[in-house]
């Protein structure tokens, strides 16, 4: 190779390094007119910041295998990382003789995290904008999501900005919206179901990338997007609960959280630790 065909080479492969490095841009502080009114981005080594996230305990819904606790979350190198394990944790609640799901389980057999905004932040409106990198492996259920702050599920309302599960043993990327209806727990549901297979578009490298997750939420709708498509909208005209509220004109907080089992399929043959990967989350109002 001669002198200057090496340095082309170095030259060009430093450019795909880098475009696959998956650094963070610079933080903006606007966006399309819109301000930047919060954000994390994970700068920190160590634990996530306390003034911005807590953490759910235990089996908390879904009849999910992982137990949910503060040690699976950390930052390194400007990334959230959330991390399943298969790893045995005992139930403190166990009972023998229990029919509930979360209680007649004498352990756990894998873990995982769930951060949350609230009781510390939240939004009415806005656009929502998280970069992160999801693993497809069986078994693996993350997600992007919003609650309401006031009111029982699903009155209070909820936005699923990503989820990532299996639906007939095969994968889909969702995004969906829920409110009420007059049967307690039981949610209406305005779902966008994605092939993975279609999403990728041929992109066999897809899972191995940094994807942005995004929604733009106004008094009147709710628009979904992966990597600037549009995936799903919601007319807030026909989100009513029976009680005549809206659950999308309230304020709500956001989790992040990597569910194992369950809609995620059996993780039994996936290999742990498994990596949900979060740049950054920013909000613009």
């Amino acid at each position: 190779m001669t002198y200057n065909s090496f340095y082309q080479t170095v030259f060009f492969l430093s450019i795909f390094i880098g475009c696959n490095a998956q650094k963070k841009d610079g933080i903006p502080k606007t966006k399309d007119s819109l301000k930047l009114v919060w954000s994390d981005e994970f700068s920190e080594d160590g634990r996530p910041d306390s003034k911005n996230w807590t953490f759910e305990n235990g089996f908390v819904r879904n009849n999910e295998l992982q137990w949910y606790q503060s040690e699976n979350a950390y930052c390194r190198d400007g990334f959230l990382i959330i991390e399943g394990r298969r790893e045995k944790k005992e139930n403190p609640n166990y009972a023998p003789n229990s029919n509930n799901w979360d209680t007649n389980r004498k352990f756990a057999e894998y873990t995982s995290s769930c951060l949350i905004t609230k009781d510390l932040h939240s939004w009415k409106y806005g656009r929502f904008e998280i970069r992160a990198r999801i693993d497809t492996s069986l078994g693996l259920w993350p997600a992007i999501c919003t609650l309401g702050v006031n009111g029982e599920w699903p009155q209070n309302g909820e936005i699923d900005i990503m989820e990532f599960y299996r639906i007939d043993h095969q994968p889909y990327i969702l995004a969906n919206a829920a409110w009420g209806t007059n049967e307690r727990w039981k949610a209406n549901w305005n779902s966008s179901k994605n092939f993975l297979a279609k999403i990728m578009n041929g992109d066999k490298n897809w899972p191995t990338k940094f994807h942005i997750w995004r929604m733009d939420w106004t008094e009147n709708s709710i628009q979904i997007y992966l990597d600037d498509v549009l995936l799903n909208t919601t007319y807030l005209n026909a989100t009513i609960n029976p009680d005549g509220t809206n659950p999308f004109k309230q304020p709500h907080y956001l989790l992040l959280n990597l569910a194992i089992g369950e809609n995620g399929g059996d993780p039994s043959a996936t290999k742990f630790p498994t990596k949900y990967e979060i740049d950054y989350v920013r909000v613009f109002q």
